[in-house]
């Protein structure tokens, strides 16, 4: 397999989007499946969210693109510094490829291994923060790294979800069990009361907000109305909420970032003065659940192709493969989408299967054995999770072939 890092710095302006024709011209020598990533979609994406982030640095979700030769590719960009991973052997991984990297592992770790690695190593403890959100998650660290060696960085990680009538009701994700500043100032004082641990910043992650569309077409329009009331009376009560316990930390020690936001809320995230960095990776990739937002538009930057293999009765074809469900609450909407030709659904008694998916539709009939259907995954990185490779297209070529994390022999989750 060919390897090569696409030229950031030749990409101003960024080239035009690719469609589906020139994907077809740029992958005739591919056989499916395999995938691609149209770069004057994704630079075009990285452009129009380093707008909406109003100045503010965005540090980029590794796990929206799983492929370091992009993540390069972005962090070259106006707009974007240092990489939120996704876990803390992924995270050591990337600090050795890269010496100069700034990284935050976004979610809390038990893997007492890899805390061992970091506490070992002086560079990668000066360069990698991780996320923390209890006295046990403490424990756990400070037995596993000793009482010797460099300090280990600390995030604070605030829950950023909606509760209302005393906690009976609750919207957002069931994240962190810090969500009252006083819970948070508790915590950072836990922090600094262990001199191997060094706190050097607070994050919460409005998932509600920035992961949930707002205009979704399959709701009806009082389900659509409610959403974005729930939304922005979340937007207001984090607002005042966050910057509360950001206060309340720094009484406790200093903090080098605050960070939040998504990519469905940069805007209003960006806004509020206690952030001082965005979190963002998936509007790069916009899969399919980032295509239904009031306030942007991104374009649809990751495709992967299928082979038609079958036409089992008129008005239908099957394509080999197509299980590449998404994670999250089982539904419609974690299905990859069939994208083109235009025309083309999942039968509803068989979804996306594991190693055949039935299609119908009015395009169907224009398909023979051979043909190729487009494919966009539901949710960003998780397509990376089942190639090897991606072909990176501009215009109607190939100009380079990347390896993925899975490419690479990396498999983090």
């Amino acid at each position: 397999m060919a390897s090569a890092r696409p030229d950031a710095a030749a990409a101003a302006p960024a080239p035009r989007p690719a469609g589906f024709a020139d994907l077809e011209e740029a992958t005739a020598g591919l056989q499916p499946p395999f995938a691609v990533v149209d770069l004057g979609a994704l630079r075009a994406n990285a452009a129009q969210m380093a707008r909406r982030a109003g100045g503010k640095p965005i540090r980029l979700a590794s796990k929206s693109l799983r492929c370091r030769a992009l993540i390069d590719d972005v962090l070259a960009r106006p707009g974007f510094s240092g990489i939120l991973a996704f876990t803390l052997p992924e995270a050591l991984w990337l600090a050795a490829h890269d010496p100069g990297a700034d990284l935050l592992v976004g979610y809390p770790t038990a893997d007492t291994d890899a805390l061992r690695r970091l506490a070992a190593d002086e560079d990668a403890a000066a360069r990698i923060a991780v996320m923390v959100d209890s006295p046990e998650q403490l424990d756990l660290i400070t037995a596993a790294i000793g009482p010797s060696g460099p300090p280990v960085r600390v995030c604070l990680d605030l829950d950023a979800s909606l509760r209302l009538l005393g906690g009976r009701v609750h919207v957002g994700m069931r994240r962190s069990p810090l969500h009252a500043p006083a819970q948070a100032a508790a915590l950072a004082r836990a922090v600094v009361a262990r001199p191997r641990l060094r706190l050097v910043g607070v994050m919460a992650y409005e998932g509600h907000i920035a992961g949930v569309g707002d205009a979704q077409p399959t709701q009806a329009r009082p389900m659509r109305a409610a959403v974005r009331v729930v939304q922005g009376v979340s937007v207001r009560e984090l607002r005042a909420r966050r910057a509360a316990a950001v206060r309340a930390v720094r009484e406790v020690a200093p903090l080098e970032f605050v960070n939040g936001g998504g990519t469905g809320s940069l805007e209003t995230t960006a806004a509020e003065p206690a952030v001082t960095e965005l979190g963002a990776g998936s509007g790069l990739y916009a899969p399919a659940l980032f295509d239904h937002y009031r306030g942007f538009s991104p374009l649809p930057a990751a495709f992967f192709a299928l082979a038609v293999v079958r036409r089992p009765a008129p008005g239908h074809v099957t394509v080999l493969g197509g299980g590449w469900t998404a994670s999250g609450a089982p539904g419609p909407d974690r299905l990859p989408v069939p994208v083109h030709p235009a025309g083309l659904r999942m039968l509803g008694a068989e979804g996306a299967g594991e190693v055949q998916t039935p299609l119908t539709g009015p395009a169907a009939d224009s398909l023979r054995v051979g043909d190729r259907v487009w494919f966009r995954h539901a949710k960003a990185g998780e397509l990376c999770e089942r190639v090897d490779a991606l072909h990176l297209v501009e215009h109607d070529r190939v100009v380079a072939t990347v390896p993925t994390y899975r490419g690479e022999g990396m498999a983090f989750l």
